[in-house]
């Protein structure tokens, strides 16, 4: 019989902890290393390679790029102002500018985007964009963690922890294997590579794997449907969020997303229109009264059915693809430069693209709304069909 069992086995287990801490301490290194998901790269050559299209862990990587580049010109919002919004454009001439919006947003992801990059930085300008449905208080970028948001102080030591603790993941550890080997996918840039913009190509590569723009209307008017929105819940929160920001000396833009006619029809055939008119009068009167505090905020409506949503989709113009939309529920940069210039005043855009909500015309403006709802449905009955077909199944 062995004299000394307790011994023995103290030094397997010792071994065992020992072989353990090796191999965790080793693919924490790889992964923070490599870094295939870029969450904490800014301006280093990992940002400008090719990339898979499919963006992974991007709120982590745009927290991160806010605290190193500290933007005078911050764009938040959903995957269509990330993906519409140039950050090149003639209203920020020689400011910098990054676009922190994050596919699936909600507001609440939005406002805690503005929170970081206000305590980060030194905003001089916020572009927000915002839509009925996801204008609500739930979670809509699961990647969003809350401790990504800076707090105090000490934010890029405490993030250094944090990026090192999600490093330990066989996830992270598979692609960090497939990048060194060449195998993760090179499709396209990551956004940062864009200062925030996604890349067109990553887009494109995305519609077509799905069957193309026309495969992709009905789905994306689908999807619109499903958020909550617009809550009250959300508007009390955004008016703390403004008077946060305007506290700070910052200018505030909010609009209302072009998206397609289809969307706002699909919100009337659903009977949803009542509350999109209300949520807009509330946004009206919202605005006024940070005006009167003196905060420079100003809020635009390119929603609805005008000269660039009424675009006739590849089922009725039988082309491959649209000039204004990737699909019905995102815009294209071309747009987004149009609304930029509509908001400051500074390049062209369509006479009917963009109405100031004020509370001495809002109800003139959706009066107008309706009209030319009405008009759209006789002009345009395939569309219209469609549209209340997939209302229909609600």
């Amino acid at each position: 019989m062995d004299p000394h069992p307790d011994a023995e086995w103290r030094n397997y287990v010792g071994l065992f902890c020992a072989s353990c801490a090796l191999v965790t301490g080793a693919v924490t290194v790889l992964n923070y290393q490599v870094d295939p998901y870029l969450t904490h790269q800014w301006q280093t050559p990992s940002v400008q390679r090719l990339r898979p299209g499919r963006e992974k862990l991007s709120a982590w990587g745009k927290t991160y790029a806010l605290a190193k580049f500290k933007p005078a010109v911050l764009y938040v919002g959903n995957s269509r102002t990330e993906l519409g919004l140039p950050t090149r454009a003639p209203a920020f001439a020689g400011q910098d500018v990054f676009n922190g919006a994050l596919s699936g947003a909600s507001l609440a992801d939005a406002m805690d985007m503005a929170r970081h990059a206000a305590h980060v930085g030194q905003l001089k300008t916020v572009v927000w964009g915002m839509d009925p449905p996801s204008f609500s208080m739930e979670i809509g970028n699961t990647d969003f963690n809350r401790e990504l948001v800076a707090e105090g102080p000490l934010y890029l030591w405490r993030r250094g922890l944090l990026d090192a603790r999600r490093a330990l993941a066989f996830d992270m550890t598979a692609d960090s294997v497939r990048l060194l080997r060449g195998s993760l996918g090179r499709d396209c840039r990551s956004s940062l590579a864009f200062y925030g913009q996604r890349d067109d190509a990553c887009v494109r590569d995305r519609i077509e794997s799905l069957g193309g723009t026309g495969a992709v209307i009905i789905p994306r008017v689908r999807e619109y449907l499903r958020g909550e929105g617009p809550t009250a819940e959300a508007m009390t929160a955004l008016q703390r969020s403004l008077a946060d920001l305007c506290a700070a000396g910052t200018g505030i833009r909010l609009y209302l997303n072009p998206t397609h006619a289809m969307t706002a029809d699909a919100l009337y055939w659903a009977g949803k229109w009542p509350a999109l008119e209300t949520w807009q009068r509330a946004l009206a009167q919202l605005g006024e009264r940070h005006r009167a505090a003196g905060c420079d905020v100003r809020i635009f409506d390119f929603s609805g059915f005008n000269s660039v949503t009424t675009e006739a989709i590849p089922q009725v113009s039988h082309r491959s693809s649209m000039q204004y939309y990737w699909e019905t529920s995102h815009y294209r940069s071309n747009v987004g430069a149009m609304i930029l210039a509509r908001m400051y005043g500074v390049g062209d855009a369509p006479q009917d693209f963009g109405v100031e909500l004020l509370p001495d015309t809002v109800d003139s403006h959706l009066a107008a709304m309706r009209l030319a709802r009405d008009r759209y449905h006789r002009e345009h009955p395939e569309e219209t069909r469609m549209v209340r077909a997939v209302a229909a199944e609600r």
